[in-house]
């Protein structure tokens, strides 16, 4: 018998895959002890003042300082960091990088003797054309380090010099309405050509400015940089290519949370503002202001779209009433619609940003999205659909479902694509795909279209992958035969929406990494899980799948006989689930849509104050109409307004 039969080769491979596994298992384990925290600093100013919002005070940082050595930390350089990632060294237990962004003069004059007298090490971030001394995008009032200090520092060995850009660290035109955004990932808009940056220019302009920016500090201070910190926090992966091809392997945001070793691409920072005093950057550094409730409006942009084209005036005052509505409410985030859809049917006829497959109703959504970022301070989710478009579009790509003994065009109101047809999947991936290129925002909300029933889908596609994937009959009469076989069928479609959608969010984040998900629900399918058959829907998945899951706790619209009954048994169910409240926006309504009534403001209020008794922490409503005050705005800010939180 040979050494090379099964009967010899099986037992040695079986016992070298334990042998990997094991050691896979233990490189895990190491792996998560080599977590790290990064905090991000500006200006270190005298206790006096004055202050801007991210300047921090002498007395409060050295207070910063104390606290971390206190508690356990250990701060640490950015190559013990990348020492660590190549297994070269550990961390230490409770890891901090601290990083200074702008090149400030305080940086010198406060901070490094700080450095020097405890041997900390930190990492200070300097804006090239600022360095030559153009003040255009700074405070002329600041003082920036000159180059003997930085080269003075860099002997230290106590202070690594990154990049924040040579010239990105700016706004550039974002679109027809004149706003200008973090010129690392937006798409200059040519206001007398009417035409947004290209693709291959954009990647261009990025690629020469990080080079130009590694290359200058090589120039002066002796040293390439081996991280890029991101003006404003605003990078994407095609930014991150051009840094790492420049020479930074390492480059930094503004997003909360905790690094390791795998985020060395895109690390999260915890940007410290406001000034805040130790018992306020304790809460921060352990809370990284995680877990806040969400409260949630929910915006038709056809509501603010004035129908005559020229009234353009008329769309900037309607966004005016808005955003200070918005502002007023001090709430914190807005599902903002994306698509037109004025006969209200829930299908896409057009959108309201550049697109490459359907009509532009008005390029008017960066705007809308970046004003209530800007000055309402919002949170903003795009809110699109997954499969409901209509425009010239072949019809065979569309769903289609059993009826009279056949395979037909779905009678359903929402006008579906087919999750199952990859040309149909491709067409929607771009939409959001170049929704991400065009706009600044910070989340999706997938579209309640997102369904499909017990008699769909019977396309030839669907059929086919049912049976190849799923293993389940491809006859309409043998899926649909027993209650068993059709929660099979409907599991199968469940799933496959949910990765489609996870494949849409991936397009997303190719150009807005850090975006959020939240998937639209009814209610139906959680308080009745065998309905899931008719919907495709189950909260237990979406659970697994988005950040947030946005059920529709509407018992209106569901025609509950008892609303109080029906809402606290929502809440329940979706408690049931771990992580279910944490991970869920409960969207009441505020207009009932059978009788096209407004829902009366003592019923909203009664409706707002039972989710928050029964200890839910998200909670939105939809819609919001701004022209009817509908809900009331000084009812939402006595009821559903948020605390000032640090």
């Amino acid at each position: 018998m040979s050494l090379t039969s099964p009967v010899f080769v099986t037992p040695i491979i079986n016992k070298l895959c334990c042998l990997l596994a094991l050691f896979l298992v233990f490189s895990l384990a190491h792996a998560k002890e080599q977590n790290f925290l990064v905090l991000n600093y500006h200006d270190i100013v005298s206790a006096d003042g004055p202050f801007n919002s991210t300047d921090v005070s002498i007395v409060h940082f050295e207070e910063h300082l104390a606290w971390l050595k206190k508690q356990g930390y250990h701060l640490v350089s950015i190559q013990n960091v990348l020492d660590a990632s190549a297994g070269k060294a550990d961390l230490p237990d409770k890891a901090v990088v601290l990083t200074f962004d702008d090149g400030y003069l305080s940086f010198y004059t406060k901070v490094f003797p700080l450095l020097k007298k405890h041997h900390y090490p930190a990492t200070l971030a300097l804006v090239g054309a600022w360095m030559e001394g153009d003040p255009s995008s700074y405070d002329a009032g600041k003082e920036l380090v000159n180059w003997d200090q930085i080269r003075d520092m860099v002997k230290s060995g106590l202070v690594d010099i990154a990049s924040h850009s040579y010239d990105l660290h700016k706004g550039v035109l974002a679109n027809p309405q004149g706003n200008t955004q973090a010129a690392a990932v937006t798409r200059i808009y040519d206001d007398p050509m009417l035409v947004y940056e290209t693709d291959e220019d954009y990647q261009n302009r990025i690629r020469k400015a990080l080079l130009k920016s590694s290359d200058f500090i090589l120039q002066h201070a002796g040293i390439r940089p081996k991280a890029m910190v991101w003006p404003y926090g605003e990078y994407n992966q095609i930014a991150v290519q051009a840094a790492r091809e420049a020479g930074m392997p390492v480059t930094m945001g503004l997003v909360d949370g905790i690094n390791s070793f795998a985020d060395i691409s895109a690390l999260k920072r915890l940007i410290i503002a406001q000034d805040p005093d130790v018992n306020e950057f304790a809460l921060i550094v352990s809370k990284m202001r995680a877990q806040r409730p969400l409260r949630v409006a929910h915006l038709d942009m056809d509501f603010l779209y004035d129908k005559d084209p020229e009234q353009t005036e008329q769309t900037e005052r309607n966004l005016d009433l808005i955003i200070q509505r918005i502002k007023d409410m001090r709430i914190n985030t807005v599902y903002l619609q994306a698509y037109s859809d004025p006969d209200g049917d829930g299908n896409a006829d057009a959108l309201y940003f550049p697109n490459r497959h359907l009509p532009v109703k008005q390029d008017l959504f960066n705007r809308v999205a970046w004003q209530l970022k800007n000055v309402a301070r919002v949170k903003v989710y795009a809110w699109l659909p997954i499969m409901a478009y209509q425009g010239d579009i072949p019809e065979d790509w569309y769903v289609q479902e059993w009826r009279d003994g056949k395979a037909q065009a779905s009678s359903h109101i929402y006008k579906r694509l087919s999750p199952f047809n990859p040309e149909a999947r491709q067409f929607v991936a771009d939409i959001y795909e170049d929704l991400a290129k065009h706009c600044n925002f910070d989340g999706i909300l997938f579209h309640d279209d997102g369904i499909l029933s017990d008699f769909e889908d019977v396309s030839p596609l669907a059929l086919t992958y049912t049976k190849e994937v799923g293993g389940l009959p491809v006859e309409f009469d043998q899926l649909h035969a027993t209650s068993s076989m059709r929660m099979a069928w409907a599991q199968e479609k469940t799933e496959l929406i949910n990765q489609f959608t996870d494949q849409l969010a991936d397009r997303v984040r190719i150009y807005r990494p850090g975006i959020k998900t939240a998937r639209n629900m009814y209610a139906l399918p959680l308080l009745k899980p065998y309905s899931e058959e008719w919907y495709a829907q189950s909260f237990k998945s979406f659970l697994a799948h988005y950040d947030y899951v946005a059920i529709e706790a509407m018992p209106f619209m569901e025609e509950a006989k008892n609303p109080t009954q029906w809402l606290t048994q929502l809440v329940k169910t979706v408690a049931q689930q771990p992580e279910g409240l944490k991970k869920t926006v409960f969207e009441l309504q505020a207009m009932n849509w059978k009788t096209q009534q407004k829902i009366p403001m003592p019923v909203f209020i009664t409706q707002l104050e039972l989710l928050k008794k029964l200890n839910v922490q998200h909670i939105g409503y939809y819609p919001d109409n701004v022209f009817t005050d509908q809900p009331r705005l000084s009812d939402l800010q006595k009821h559903f307004a948020l605390p000032f939180m640090p």
